[in-house]
This record gives C-alpha cells, sequence and structure tokens, in this order.
C-alpha cells in the first residue's frame, strides 16, 4: 500500500554534506510528489564500505589507513564516482558526495549510478612510491567491490591519472592472464597511453566553461570582458580559467588552500599555472598579485565565481557579502542551503554542480566505451559530444527551471529523480 505520509526529514545526526543533500533532493521531491516508495529508496545509500588496511612506509614504518566507499544507487547502471585523498574525507562526506553522483549521472542521461569514495589523509604529507602503495593496497581491499561493470572510480581531489593507472594495474593484476585485458575499464580518468581518452583531462572544466556560456546566451550578453573569480586551481580550476580566458573573460581572483590573491588589472591564466606548478601547488605570492583575506575572497567585486574547490565554501555565514551574479558550481556542494537561499534572495543565479561540473563523468563515460568496445576516440571528436550532451541538458534544465517556476538546482534535481523513477516503476521492487 503506498500512503502519503511523506517527507522523510533530515535525520537530527545528520549535519554538513549530507543535510545539504538531503535538503536539496526533498525539496525536488515534494516539487515532483515522488512515490513515496521511491522516495525511502533514495533517502539511503546501498553500501557503506570502511576498510582500515595497513601500508609500509619508506622508513619501515607500518601505518593503518582509512579509506571509504560508498554506493548510493544503481538503478540506472553501474555505480560510478570519484575517489579523493584528502583529511575530510570520512563516510558522510562519501555519502553525500555519492548521492550528488547519483543525481549527476542521471541529470546527463548516462547509464550510471552514482557512488564516491577516497583515503583520509594528506597525500603532500607522502612520497610518490608511499601513495602508490598506499593506493595498491586500498584497491585490493576493496576488491570486487568494485568494477568495470559495477563500480568505476574516477579521479578527484588530490587524485589524477597517475592514480588512476595504478588502481587499474593493481585490480587487473588480481583476475586471470587470459582476462586482464577486459578489465581496463575498471576506472576512468587515466592516462592516455594507459588506456585513457583524449579530453579527459580537460572535461570538468570545460563543462564549467559551457555551461557559464549557456547562461550568458540565455540572456543575451557576451563573456568578453567579465571578471570572474576561482577558487580552486587544481585541475578544474585551471581549465575553466583557460577557457574563460580564452572567450573574454578576465580572471581577477583566485584562493587556494594557502593564499587568497586578487588583481583587478587581470591574471594571466598560464603564467599563474607555471607559478603553481614551481610554487609547490599554490597561487601564493603570484607575481603582482595583492595578497587578501581568506573571508573577504568571495566579496570580490566581479561577475561571476567559480568555486572549484571543497563543499560548504559559500553559506549562510558569507553568501551575503557575493556581488557576483553568477555562481557555477565546479566543485561538489559549494554552496549549502542557507547560502543558496540568500543567494537568490539577492538575485544570483546558479549553476548546480550536478549541471555545471558533470563534464567529468561526461568524458569519464566516453572513456568507459572506448575500452569496453574497443575503439579511439580523439580529441576532437570527445569534445564535440561532451558539448553536445551538456547543451542538451541545459536545455532541460533551464527549460523546466521556467516553466515551473523554480530555481535551476531544483530543476535540474527534479529531472535528475524523475529518470530514476520511471526506472523503478517500470522495473518492479525486487521480490
Amino acid at each position: 500500500m503506498i500512503t502519503k505520509d511523506i517527507k522523510l526529514p533530515v535525520k537530527k545526526n545528520e549535519t554538513g554534506m549530507v543535510a545539504n543533500v538531503l535538503e536539496q533532493f526533498n525539496k525536488a521531491a515534494d516539487h515532483i510528489d515522488l512515490n513515496p516508495n521511491i522516495r525511502r529508496i533514495l533517502n539511503v545509500t546501498n553500501n557503506e564500505i570502511i576498510i582500515h588496511f595497513p601500508v609500509k612506509m619508506d622508513n619501515g614504518d607500518v601505518e593503518i589507513i582509512t579509506g571509504y566507499r560508498v554506493q548510493h544507487n544503481n538503478a540506472l547502471g553501474p555505480y560510478k564516482g570519484g575517489l579523493r585523498y584528502h583529511e575530510t574525507v570520512d563516510i558522510d562526506a562519501a555519502k553525500a558526495l555519492a548521492m550528488w553522483m547519483t543525481w549527476k549521472t542521471s541529470l546527463a542521461g548516462l547509464p550510471y549510478g552514482g557512488a564516491k569514495g577516497g583515503i583520509k589523509i594528506n597525500p603532500k604529507l607522502y612520497s610518490q612510491s608511499e601513495l602508490e602503495r598506499i593506493t595498491r593496497r586500498f584497491t585490493y581491499a576493496l576488491g570486487d567491490n568494485i568494477g568495470p561493470e559495477h563500480d568505476i572510480p574516477a579521479p578527484d581531489v588530490n587524485t589524477n591519472a597517475q592514480t588512476m593507472a595504478w588502481i587499474a594495474d593493481t585490480y587487473m593484476s588480481t583476475k586471470g592472464p587470459s582476462e586482464r585485458s577486459t578489465y581496463q575499464h575498471v576506472v576512468t580518468g587515466k592516462p592516455v597511453g594507459s588506456g585513457g581518452i583524449e579530453g579527459r583531462d580537460r572535461s570538468t572544466g570545460y563543462g564549467v566553461f559551457i555551461t557559464i556560456k549557456l547562461w550568458a546566451e540565455q540572456r543575451n550578453i557576451s563573456l568578453k570582458g567579465k571578471t570572474f573569480i576561482v577558487q580552486g586551481f587544481g585541475n578544474v580550476g585551471y581549465w575553466a580559467s583557460y577557457f574563460m580566458e580564452q572567450e573574454g573573460a578576465i580572471l581577477v581572483g583566485v584562493q587556494d588552500a594557502f593564499a587568497s590573491i586578487y588583481k583587478p588589472e587581470g591574471i594571466d591564466v598560464k603564467q599563474l599555472q607555471v607559478h603553481v606548478t614551481n610554487n609547490e601547488g599554490s597561487v601564493n605570492n603570484f607575481a603582482d598579485s595583492n595578497a587578501i583575506e581568506k573571508a573577504d575572497f568571495f566579496g570580490i567585486d566581479c561577475d561571476i565565481i567559480i568555486p572549484a574547490a571543497l563543499g560548504n565554501q559559500i553559506t549562510g555565514d558569507n553568501a551575503h557579502i557575493i556581488k557576483a551574479k553568477l555562481i557555477a558550481e565546479g566543485a561538489n556542494g559549494p554552496t549549502n542551503v542557507e547560502g543558496e537561499q540568500i543567494l537568490l534572495q539577492n538575485g544570483v543565479d546558479i549553476i548546480p554542480d550536478i549541471l555545471c561540473n558533470s563534464g567529468g563523468v561526461i568524458g569519464s563515460y566516453f572513456e568507459w566505451l572506448q575500452n569496453r568496445n574497443g575503439e579511439l576516440w580523439h580529441m576532437d571528436e570527445v569534445i564535440l559530444k561532451l558539448e553536445k550532451v551538456l547543451k542538451e541538458s541545459f536545455k532541460r534544465v533551464y527549460d523546466y527551471a521556467i516553466t515551473e517556476g523554480v530555481d535551476m538546482r531544483t530543476a535540474a534535481f527534479c529531472l535528475a529523480i524523475q529518470r530514476i523513477e520511471k526506472a523503478y516503476i517500470q522495473r518492479g521492487i525486487f521480490p
């Protein structure tokens, strides 16, 4: 019997990003009058894996490392989502990020579900050889909890193509010699020479840029001369800035974990990238830029803000200082519910994370297909297909938001959830 009880409240012990994503989910579920039984399913994760494993350090000491993998939902296909190496990684962060991945893959129309995970470390404290041993040991410990048709990890914060190559090699080494080559697509985001796809490195940042450009087109404005700031200058922040600059926009501020810089005349993106590479990964002390207080960064006078670092960065404490007219969420969950309410009240548009940064998982899907089908895709083909998917997703979200009179995040969530609801209704619930 289907009942109409139906708003499942956020549990009192759910805080931070978990509370944030559940609030977003419930808002959209209410709007579409989601089947209450399906709401119950989507309100929880399928599997939550915590692994403690020993790794020998370079000095001979053994350190116990903790890793996580949360699999939220696989109604539409294999679990898909990144692995991050960061001190903030815990089971709650992995749960929230896994849920966002479910909505992201669904919105993009991909045959995937959502997962996320990582290792609770500061990778800067470990040598390259130690990181390799940690990665391989974590992969071995995960065992068949990952797999090319079951759960497909990808790079995330502080992980990269090399990390994925280690995972793929370790996973394939656990299989029989005759079948190892068929497991190459256990991860995506690999080096091009090891089964990766051209363009995957820039796909997330390019997607951020494309959604900003589409937003501007809807308002009949040009990005040329528009100013923007970026929080986080890793892979996503750099490529988003690179393509924005190519379009004529001006980067005036950047913030990372070490410093916040401001240069109203404009920051050359390539020069900053060279500086970061030679400066232990930090924007600190970039030539002719002004150092500003961390708390003042989002208040910089600019047109567009691209948060491309961690979650819960724009909150009720700082949203009121924002002067920009657009937030393009390159990171996952950078704006919490309270912060978003303030921004919307102040007339600030938000391109939500599950749309804005979905270029990464779309690019991953192309790589997965390339490996699975024994094909070879080239850069121009990848970028063309990526742009096509993003344009279709943006139009659906934008049109739904206008038609239904809701913000873009709610529109994106509604469309994503409806696709999963349809799959459950058509297939039924076993047994």
